[in-house]
């Protein structure tokens, strides 16, 4: 995945915002406030932070050893840092962003949810 893609998916999910809190060189995607993925693009390899599942991180980790790590500087049960140079299939990168986001807007008020839903 390269990083323009990567910037892309983040941002075409429902109310994603990309902001620099951190630096010029970090992206910060959140949606209502909400960080759901931190990276920096222009990094190699290119690495993103997502939110995950405790189980399905360990999981993950487990089944590809030194592409997915527990997520550096995040809680490390809740956050996992993937590589996104290649090696890992682009499919799976875009399913760990869409549910990093998902488990990110589930945690929000039902009023932010339901603003999201609209059009």
């Amino acid at each position: 995945m390269t990083p323009q893609e990567l910037r892309a998916l983040c941002l075409s999910f429902n109310a994603a915002e990309e902001d620099f809190p951190f630096n010029p060189e970090t992206s910060v995607f959140k949606v209502h406030g909400k960080l759901f993925a931190l990276t920096a693009l222009d990094a190699r390899p290119l690495m993103v932070n997502l939110k995950c599942d405790p189980d399905d991180a360990l999981r993950l980790r487990t089944a590809h050893p030194g592409l997915i790590a527990p997520g550096w500087h995040m809680n490390k049960r809740h956050w996992n840092t993937v590589t996104a140079d290649g090696e890992l299939p682009d499919r799976l990168v875009r399913e760990l962003v869409e549910d990093s986001y998902d488990l990110v807007v589930a945690g929000l008020p039902r009023a932010d949810r339901l603003r999201l839903d609209r059009p």
